[in-house]
């Protein structure tokens, strides 16, 4: 599905997922460092070492999504946004579930996160919709009773009317996104395994070509790449694959 992202070179619209301790995690940044652009520290090893793996990933060369998920009231998403912001975080998600107020609230966060920072650029900022673990009866289980496509769909778009920048969804509902959403959003998808993986805790998933096909900006990657006997290889080959 045509968008400005199909410009972009496919090693650099993936994203690793380096959910692991921080040892290991260093270890994949160096064996994958001249081969992935983005690395995604999340709650695993954020909790462990705190800002300063962001900082560390940073000076040597990538680009770090910071995927926390922040969901709170507004005054605690603000800021809790603006230090990720102001650590150099380039992007940054939050639970869209939070409502239009906590969003705008995070979207505000980070602009000051920037500005004391003292940079120019903004970092993407992602709205969560409904997680890739998730499926029908879970969704249900939690009490929303409408399909996931639609309950994807409200989500993105009460995030877009907050000002932020794009979403997180299944690259099954990508092409969904993507008209609704226009050629700018970022649409970033987890749930993307090579067509010989195993589908892991995730429900809803497709290949990487399958993902950017759908109109996904960016697909996130962690266990195919992350638990491969050669960790860069398996990287390249993703990449192959797309092309």
């Amino acid at each position: 599905m045509e968008n400005r992202f199909n410009a972009i070179p496919a090693a650099e619209r993936i994203i690793v997922a380096l959910d692991c301790p921080v040892s290991r995690a260093r270890e994949l940044a160096d064996m994958l460092e001249g081969h992935a652009v983005w690395l995604k520290v999340g709650m695993t090893l954020f909790y462990q070492t705190g800002p300063a793996i962001v900082e560390e990933f940073r000076n040597r060369g990538f680009k770090v999504f910071v995927d926390l998920k922040f969901h709170d009231i507004p005054h605690q998403v603000a800021g809790a946004a603006q230090s990720v912001a102001a650590i150099g975080a380039d992007m940054i998600t939050m639970h869209a579930a939070g409502g239009v107020e906590m969003m705008r609230a995070g979207v505000e966060g980070i602009r000051k996160g920037v500005e004391k920072r003292g940079a120019s650029e903004m970092p993407v900022s992602l709205a969560i919709t409904v997680l890739t673990s998730m499926d029908e009866d879970a969704l249900a289980a939690s009490g929303v009773n409408r399909p996931i496509a639609e309950q994807v769909e409200a989500l993105a778009l009460l995030a877009q009317q907050a000002g932020v920048t794009g979403v997180v969804a299944s690259p099954l509902e990508a092409p969904l996104l993507r008209e609704v959403l226009g050629p700018d959003a970022y649409i970033v998808t987890p749930g993307v395994r090579p067509a010989e993986s195993d589908k892991g805790d995730q429900s809803r998933v497709t290949t990487p070509a399958q993902a950017f096909s759908n109109g996904s900006s960016h697909v996130v990657i962690g266990r195919p790449i992350t638990q491969a006997d050669d960790p860069a290889a398996a990287f390249d080959a993703i990449v192959a694959s797309i092309i």
